[in-house]
């Protein structure tokens, strides 16, 4: 390999961790976002269905993003916080939607019969490729605009393969530990047959947690999305706010800034996600009482 060749795979590297390091929020949120899809599924089923969202969001990034993206940049970049918007609010929907679940309130497509592993894996390559937008958007802005063309390619190949391989590498783990626990039970050794019931009976607190942190996530990031991106288009108005009250707890250290700006884009993004799904519900309530109405006729 000739000295020039290294050098430009070294910008490539170099280029494409500093990128990625300001991608970790949201890395982190669609870690914990998708194992609530494998949850319910036979053992034998899940590293193939965890594998087969891992190619989902390769598709997403490399067939769907990645050229889009920077087509946008080159031709057209006001359209891409619209494209933000419409998936943050996306995000927001879903997330209210599990949260009106967990107080007994049952949504159509939340039928067992529709929970087939198809629409399992469509769902969660649905998400991710709201996530992974954000994730490959953040490192294309993070990169130096004299980059050029070809190695601010390469460095997005990079971000989306090393991001990919993470965050499915520890989701696939996720959902096997309590296999490993159950081996672990099986050892002559006393302490690891402990440990490994230990893990086994911790498994199902620990997924309660992945789902509340995955939903909690979807909420923030979606309203973190089209809280700034609304600023940058049309309405300042929810991004003021934010402002004000991040600026109002400032003296108090950058880690409770931090907090007070997640907790309000949580907040409107559980709120814009209610609005949505009362107005789903609405129109689904409308549309029964049509039917046999229709069906009388």
């Amino acid at each position: 390999m000739s000295v020039g060749l290294l050098a430009v795979v070294d910008d490539i590297l170099t280029a494409a961790l500093k990128a990625s390091a300001k991608t970790a929020g949201v890395v982190i949120d669609d870690a914990a976002v998708t194992p609530q899809y494998v949850q319910g599924l036979t053992p034998a089923r899940e590293l193939p269905v965890v594998w087969k969202i891992a190619l989902g969001s390769l598709v997403n990034k490399f067939v769907i993003i990645i050229p889009i993206a920077l087509l946008l940049t080159a031709f057209a970049p006001w359209v891409l916080p619209f494209l933000l918007i419409i998936g943050g609010t996306y995000l927001c929907f879903e997330g209210a939607e599990k949260v009106t679940e967990w107080f007994g309130v049952h949504h159509g497509e939340g039928d067992e019969e529709q929970k087939t592993e198809k629409n399992l894996v469509f769902g969660a390559i649905r998400t991710d490729l709201i996530l992974s937008t954000e994730i490959m958007l953040i490192a294309l802005d993070s990169l130096d605009p004299d980059f050029g063309i070809w190695l601010t390619l390469g460095a997005l190949i990079v971000i989306g393969l090393g991001m990919t391989l993470l965050v499915y590498g520890a989701v696939a783990l996720l959902v096997k530990i309590d296999d490993i626990g159950l081996r672990f039970m099986k050892s002559a050794s006393r302490g690891v047959r402990r440990f490994g019931a230990r893990i086994v009976a911790a498994m199902p607190a620990v997924f309660r947690v992945i789902s509340i942190v995955g939903t909690v996530a979807m909420l923030w990031v979606g309203g973190h999305l089209v809280i700034a991106n609304m600023a940058e288009t049309f309405w300042h108005g929810p991004y003021d706010l934010v402002h004000v009250i991040t600026h109002a707890v400032e003296a108090a250290g950058p880690v409770v800034v931090w907090l007070a700006d997640t907790a309000a884009s949580l907040v409107f993004g559980l709120v814009l996600g209610m609005i949505i799904v009362a107005i789903l519900m609405a129109i689904s309530r409308l549309r029964n009482r049509n039917q046999p109405a229709s069906a009388a006729h």
